[in-house]
């Protein structure tokens, strides 16, 4: 593998701080008092967000300890956090299904996967079941672009359709053949559109039906626009895919590029209405209203349908 002088100025910036203490996150959820009864989820830092979708218990691309990247022995090389998750893995409730989009270090976390109960179902892109066999989880499902499965769970079921979206799944440079997926959750009539890390790309397809909440990533896009969105472009996609709501994701938490560590979420905040954005700090709640959405055609601003919600 040949590493650039580029590449070293990287490490040394993503690598740096080890000793900086970690700031708390700016609010806790409870999920212990989270209804069986409505969809509710909260942001725990980067692309880690924790759902109740109607009792079925959902973890999207864990990432929880104070660094990801590679390990050497006790120390872990890579991006050290800005703020600390909301949850640590003991706290999580038990979960049924958990959701990885790709095999990057920063969504597909070895040492919070091994915190994590071997009892629950893991759903991961093509190519990376591999990464999970020392791990001796319950269930492992692969799946690919357009591919749908049903998963019964406790709680009753829930439908999960994988989606090609504008990345890279390789972990280690070298291992291209992994896959690299956006989700569609879909239960009790309610649909999550889960975008996983993506450049700008179409979303019309998922918008073929309305989506109530959509996580969507805005962060690490200089210089790394090839495939990871700007704040407008992320708003573009939900707009595609008629989201009623967004929950912003992949800011705030690791360094991971060069543009300010606010600028993403103010550039976010002023390109949506406030009444479409579920949260925007590390570990706030949201829960989806019970009241429906006024339908709209494919790739319409759905921005009238919510006045008056």
């Amino acid at each position: 593998m040949k590493i650039s002088l580029g590449d070293l100025k990287y490490v040394r910036r993503i690598t740096e701080g080890y000793l900086r203490t970690i700031p708390a996150a700016p609010c806790k959820p409870d999920p212990r008092h989270w209804p069986d009864d409505a969809l509710t989820l909260s942001w725990l830092g980067h692309a880690t967000v924790l759902i109740n979708f109607f009792g079925v218990w959902i973890l999207t691309d864990p990432a929880l300890l104070a660094r990801v990247g590679v390990r050497v022995g006790p120390l872990t090389f890579g991006p050290k956090r800005l703020v600390a998750p909301a949850l640590k893995a003991r706290e999580l409730p038990p979960l049924d299904v958990v959701l990885l989009t790709h095999a990057h270090m920063d969504h597909f976390d070895i040492g919070t996967l091994r915190r994590l109960r071997r009892d629950v179902t893991v759903v991961t892109a093509s190519a990376t079941a591999d990464l999970l066999t020392p791990m001796r989880f319950r269930d492992v499902v692969e799946m690919g672009w357009g591919e749908s499965r049903r998963f019964d769970t406790a709680h009753g079921g829930l439908s999960i359709e994988a989606f090609r979206v504008q990345h890279w799944g390789a972990r280690m440079r070298r291992d291209v053949h992994r896959g690299f997926n956006g989700y569609v959750l879909e239960r009790r009539g309610r649909r999550i559109c889960i975008a996983g890390d993506t450049a700008r790309t179409s979303f019309t397809a998922v918008g073929r039906k309305p989506t109530d909440v959509m996580v969507v990533p805005i962060g690490a896009y200089n210089p790394w626009i090839a495939s990871h969105c700007t704040p407008e472009q992320a708003v573009e996609m939900a707009n595609q895919a008629r989201a009623r709501f967004v929950v912003p994701v992949h800011h705030q938490t690791f360094r991971l590029s060069w543009e300010p560590m606010d600028e993403p979420i103010q550039r976010f905040t002023r390109a949506l209405p406030a009444a479409r954005i579920a949260l925007s700090k590390v570990g706030e709640t949201f829960v989806l209203p019970t009241s429906p959405p006024r339908d709209l055609p494919s790739g319409h601003p759905v921005e009238t349908a919510l006045v008056g919600r």
